[in-house]
């Protein structure tokens, strides 16, 4: 249990910060990045401290200790003199691996604080996962030079590389299953099981380029709650995808990060840029380039919770492991250009939301 007043409540003590800068009045995580924050990730549950980490553009990947109150402390910075595209934890929370813009994949164990190269591409590295199979166990790494790559620790070389038709622009893995989104609107779905390979290539049902994905989260899969995932986009839509859906209705996409225009009723359309599944209650959360984030039940088709809109993009988030916390970045997302950055303090953001995620369905 969190104590009283801590991230297992739905009250705060007041905030140092303005209205503006944390509408939300949510738990601030102290020395933030010092640039667009690129990946967020808690670590697993096989360790019993909340650890929260975070990559950046500027090129440094940091951890932090979130304490019950809701204090987050410092322990430990690594800079890997390249952008930092994406994070994954190991499954037993001692390492953790790091995607860069400088081609290469490393894993830092927090333990020794060292760092070393485990994977390498031909272009920029967008995507990592650790894959924890029932007769493997790898590293798994998409890039922009259109391959899916397969990593054993102990060796220098893949174990296996996947042609991917383009770049790898998102990717989400819940074993047995990983599905990757690439430019020009690819969406691949690969099962894991035995050894990583093709299962089927799907339309996209959005019109505009994938920014994120996320695989359902339903801790029981039968007919009841299938296998699937959420796709985001550059348009301010999301699809709910089943795998092998029952009904073709069970398919479908809904609007989101949209605001009404200043003229003649047109709206404002802003990018998802992050989609994550409650770990518990199978629920979701959207973050987006309209600086706001939202909590849905896909199952009962309904929006449960908006927020309000931040001074800046949300350009990740995630849940802890057992789905007390919620942690979203707020920095610039570069959707307007480099003309539009502003120097603004980036921010990380803790929320308790385990009641506000809660579906409307019954269970």
């Amino acid at each position: 249990m969190f104590s009283q007043g801590g991230l297992g409540t739905t009250t705060f003590s007041s905030n140092t910060t303005t209205a503006t800068v944390n509408p939300m009045k949510d738990f601030e995580v102290v020395s933030p990045p010092e640039d667009s924050i690129s990946a967020l990730s808690f670590s697993p549950e096989s360790i019993s401290t909340n650890l929260l980490v975070a990559g950046s553009w500027d090129n440094c990947v940091r951890c932090w200790e979130v304490e019950q109150t809701g204090k987050t402390n410092p322990k430990s910075m690594q800079n890997i003199q390249a952008p930092v595209l994406d994070v994954a934890w190991y499954d037993d929370g001692t390492k953790v691996f790091i995607a860069s813009c400088d081609k290469a994949a490393r894993c830092w164990d927090l333990a020794s604080n060292q760092v070393i190269q485990v994977a390498g591409h031909d272009a920029p590295i967008k995507t990592c996962h650790w894959i924890k199979a029932n007769n493997y166990a790898c590293l798994m790494t998409g890039s922009w030079d259109k391959t899916l790559k397969f990593w054993d620790l102990r060796s220098p070389n893949p174990i296996m590389t996947i042609q991917l038709p383009e770049r790898c622009y998102c990717a989400d893995v819940d074993y047995p299953m990983a599905v990757v989104g690439t430019a020009g609107r690819g969406l691949i779905i690969y099962q894991l099981e035995g050894k990583p390979q093709e299962f089927k290539r799907v339309d996209s049902p959005l019109k505009y380029q994938h920014r994120c994905v996320a695989i359902f989260r339903d801790k029981k899969k039968s007919p009841e709650n299938p296998v699937g995932y959420a796709l985001g986009s550059v348009e301010g839509r999301v699809a709910i995808q089943y795998v092998n859906p029952t009904n073709p209705k069970d398919n479908f996409t809904f609007k989101c990060h949209r605001s009404n225009g200043a003229t003649g009723g047109y709206q404002d359309i802003y990018a998802v840029n992050d989609i994550a599944f409650h770990p518990v209650h199978g629920t979701l959360a959207t973050v987006g380039s309209d600086g706001t984030f939202s909590f849905w039940d896909k199952d009962a088709r309904t929006k449960l919770k908006p927020s309000e809109p931040m001074e800046q993009a949300i350009t990740r988030c995630c849940f802890n492991h057992n789905g007390q916390i919620f942690a979203y970045s707020v920095s610039y997302d570069w959707a307007k250009g480099h003309e539009f950055n502003t120097v603004k303090k980036n921010h990380i953001f803790l929320r308790p939301c385990f009641d506000e995620l809660k579906p409307r369905t019954a269970t």
